[in-house]
């Protein structure tokens, strides 16, 4: 191919991610239904979209005679995967720093950290999940200079630039293992500095004015621009404290501790969880949500007293580090059990989001395994769809088939738990996606390669 050919197709491909497509009116009919609720797969089910939302789910809904009527006899049709954690859009290549935006360990900020800001929308990585059926996301980076990674952003997979739905969405610490080595070398540190960087931030916000509300996304941005009390000063004596937030890691923080966005909290060991429980004894209004858990099972019980969901691994049994060490496969399904909110994530690094059906098919499995506990086919579908929507506040809008939620539908040509299924057509808010990417032009390229045009030297 040309340079100039190369040149001309780069423009175009731009040029139709500049244009945002209009939503499509349409109704897929004689499909098998999984609505992304806990409940079993419906035979011979319709879905209906206008105007971008789902308007009707289910079986023997009537289909209006003005909207294109997709056949999906023996096939599958689900709402677009909803992937909790990942790190879409902020890489390009891991071993090249320049086209890495997923940690900055050098920054003089933290928690003030807006990754929305860094989201590529015609990154590869966003491209080849929404071909494997990913049609939303949370999106963050990994704690680096600190314990707090900062704020992440919530994004739809659409193929146009307005990927980020919602910025500033919820804020990541980590403790344990690896927030005792950001904080000096022991998760003490890490659990001391965590408390006292959420009472400089309720203090600031209390002596600032600044509330919760006030830090809503379109509203007012966390930074330079927020209210300051004039009395405020920059010295520690000021605050109060001999370790101090700079302001702006500060009021990024205070709608965390006023309730108003959610604290992932990275964290394995038993005892490392329930220290993250008991910080709502002193921050009563902390919206919390476990990250990782891989020994939630142990203390189950008080995971779901305390309300707060989890966002874990599906198979984890071999421990990488000591905090793991009583990982088992059972984990998620134990937690289910007990009466946990579980979402199965994250997904970061070369975890890929598309490979979230494989590993809810996988817990489906353990569930016929004598002495394992795995998930019903409702559970483990709804804990890659509508929980983690749930999670990251986007309950009943996405994840799901039902009257007025986002119009994102999958169609499958078979189970989409089955390894063996694939996505043969998605939508996002009504619009038809292209499943192209580096991986399927590849595919294409090699898949019939001519022998004959191989350099001389080649060796068969």
């Amino acid at each position: 191919m040309s340079r100039i050919k190369t040149a001309l197709l780069a423009l175009v491909a731009s040029a139709a991610m500049a244009a945002p497509a209009l939503a499509q009116d349409f109704a897929i009919t004689n499909a098998t239904l999984a609505t992304g609720e806990v409940r079993d797969p419906i035979p011979n089910a319709s879905v209906v979209v206008r105007g971008g939302q789902v308007v009707a789910a289910g079986p023997n809904v009537p289909v209006p005679a003005d909207i294109r009527v997709i056949d999906g006899t023996g096939m599958w049709v689900t709402p677009g995967l909803f992937s909790p954690l990942t790190d879409l859009g902020l890489w390009d290549v891991a071993a090249v720093d320049e086209s890495n935006d997923r940690s900055a360990g050098r920054s003089p900020f933290s928690a003030a950290l807006d990754f929305s800001v860094a989201i590529n929308p015609a990154n590869q990585h966003i491209m080849s999940s929404r071909a494997g059926g990913v049609t939303r996301a949370s999106v963050i980076g990994y704690p680096s200079g600190s314990i707090f990674a900062g704020q992440g952003a919530i994004i739809d997979l659409g193929a146009d630039r307005d990927v980020v739905t919602r910025p500033r969405a919820f804020q990541m610490v980590a403790i344990g293992e690896t927030g005792g080595r950001l904080a000096g070398g022991s998760r003490v540190a890490a659990h001391a500095l965590l408390r006292n960087a959420l009472r400089e931030a309720r203090d600031f916000g209390a002596r600032s004015g600044i509330r919760g509300g006030e830090l809503r996304p379109g509203n007012v941005r966390t930074g330079d621009d927020l209210p300051l009390d004039p009395r405020l000063a920059d010295d520690a004596t000021d605050r109060g404290t001999d370790v101090e937030l700079s302001r702006f890691d500060a009021a990024a923080l205070v709608p965390v501790v006023n309730g108003s966005q959610p604290l992932y909290v990275q964290v394995d060991r038993a005892a490392d969880i329930l220290a993250a429980l008991a910080l709502k004894e002193e921050f009563a209004a902390l919206d919390l949500v476990l990250v990782g858990a891989a020994e939630g099972w142990m203390v189950a019980e008080r995971i779901a007293a305390a309300g707060v969901p989890v966002i874990a691994a599906a198979l984890l049994d071999l421990p990488e580090r000591f905090e793991q060490l009583a990982s088992t496969q059972s984990n998620i399904g134990r937690m289910v059990d007990a009466g946990v909110t579980v979402a199965i994530g994250p997904f970061m690094d070369m975890e890929q989001p598309r490979y979230a059906p494989q590993y809810a098919g996988n817990l489906v499995g353990l569930s016929r395994l004598d002495g394992a506990t795995g998930l019903s086919w409702g559970e483990a579908f709804a804990a890659i769809s509508s929980i983690p929507a749930q999670i990251s506040g986007q309950g009943g809008r996405s994840g799901v088939l039902a009257p007025g939620a986002h119009g994102d539908a999958v169609l499958w040509d078979g189970d989409p738990l089955e390894i063996s299924s694939a996505p043969v057509r998605v939508f996002i808010d009504g619009v038809e996606q292209p499943l192209d990417n580096h991986q399927t032009r590849l595919r294409e390229r090699y898949r019939d390669l001519d022998e004959s045009q191989l350099p001389k030297a080649y060796v068969h």
